[in-house]
């Protein structure tokens, strides 16, 4: 669980000579280097906090507090010793003083670091732990919707076919009259040949209209002797 950030804290231990842990490693004496002293650290805390509700990402202090992480009564926590090592005083200046000096303040205010290590795994294991349960409940959610719109797709099929259906009965119906409708009028210009032949022999112009009534010529009004032969 050890992180490369924590080094940071991990490698002076407040002590007279204040001397590093990862000195003292380099030198023979068999010390734990930063990395296996924060790994014993983690191993130390107890099981990953549970979330049983998750509204969707939330603030982390709202994590934190389901998490039942709380800050101590002297105050020093992780998030505050971010916040002091970004401090105008401390900001830019070298790394090794940025770290003695979080380390004079913490043996100042009786703080050890360990407690400061323990809580930042703490609120790491609660941010992970809240990541995998707000991806599972995405995941649920998402093959939850996939499955919805698979019914979805389903009923518009359906209701497509339906329609379409319904389309060709429509455009089989209209065929059929159209071709009831040819059908008559071929009958119907048959029958019209066969009236104006027989009026042929009786008229100069014949007042019969042959073919589609939109095509016809207009018939002279009757009584007009000049057009009936004698």
């Amino acid at each position: 669980m050890a992180k490369k950030w924590y080094e940071l804290f991990v490698s002076v231990e407040p002590s007279t000579s204040r001397e590093s842990v990862t000195e003292s490693a380099s030198s023979g004496e068999g010390t734990p280097s930063a990395a296996q002293t924060v790994a014993e650290i983690a191993s130390t805390i107890g099981a990953e906090p549970a979330f049983t509700q998750v509204h969707g990402p939330a603030a982390f202090d709202e994590i934190y507090k389901a998490a039942d992480i709380s800050a101590p009564s002297h105050g020093y926590t992780i998030t505050k010793v971010a916040e002091m090592l970004q401090s105008e005083h401390i900001r830019n200046l070298p790394a090794e003083v940025k770290r003695r000096s979080i380390l004079l303040a913490l043996e100042a205010a009786g703080v050890k670091l360990k407690e400061i290590i323990e809580d930042a795994v703490r609120r790491d294991r609660a941010l992970d732990t809240y990541e995998r349960v707000l991806q599972k409940s995405v995941e649920e959610l998402e093959a939850a919707k996939k499955e919805e719109n698979q019914q979805i797709e389903a009923e518009l099929e359906r209701i497509m076919a339906e329609h379409r259906t319904r389309l060709q009965a429509n455009n089989d119906a209209l065929a059929r009259e159209k071709e009831k409708f040819f059908g008559w009028r071929l009958q119907k210009q048959q029958e019209e040949k066969k009236i104006a032949d027989a009026v042929s022999y009786f008229v100069s112009e014949n007042p019969i209209s042959v073919g589609s009534s939109a095509a016809a010529a207009p018939v002279k009004p009757a009584g007009n002797q000049s057009s009936t032969k004698e």
